[in-house]
């Protein structure tokens, strides 16, 4: 049996992008395996009738020597307990350079209407559980047709000791 600490990751890519990037990559800590919770994302700049479109996005289990991304940010993980100790979890965020390498497996797809916001929540027992040391990354498999400011949302994980 395992205990679980709860963090939420803020997501808040600002910088404008005309390309896919990957919205973000988490890197599970050392001896901390992670349970996706789920996550929201939305964004403000795409609002119009014209400027209304669909996204594929693909959340990826990676494992091997990969290649992080880069060209984005990174967020800090908020215990969701008070007083509670520091994720090992790292997550970044609106990589322009997409992670490469190692052994990737599709865990799910999304299509995403950019005029609404996305929310996934699995139930329990369809969790992604991602192993220590190993990457979750929710990528951005089709290109905007023009650039998009700003995707913001969390992502929520438990971190398992």
């Amino acid at each position: 049996m395992y205990h679980a600490r709860a963090y939420s990751f803020p997501i808040n890519i600002t910088a404008s992008f005309s390309a896919a990037i990957d919205v973000f990559e988490l890197l599970a800590g050392t001896n901390k395996p992670v349970l996706i919770l789920g996550f929201e994302l939305g964004q403000i700049s795409e609002i119009g009738d014209a400027q209304e479109e669909g996204l594929t996005l693909v959340m990826k289990r990676v494992t091997g020597a990969p290649t992080s991304g880069s060209g984005g940010g990174t967020s800090s993980g908020v215990p969701m307990q008070p007083n509670d100790v520091a994720t090992g979890a790292t997550l970044e965020t609106g990589n322009t350079t997409k992670l490469t390498g190692g052994t990737s497996v599709d865990l799910k797809r999304f299509d995403w209407n950019i005029r609404t916001s996305l929310l996934y929540m699995p139930v329990p027992d369809a969790r992604f559980v991602i192993d220590q040391g190993t990457r979750c990354v929710l990528e951005m498999a089709t290109t905007p047709a023009d650039a998009i400011t700003g995707i913001h949302g969390s992502l929520d994980i438990l971190e398992l000791t």
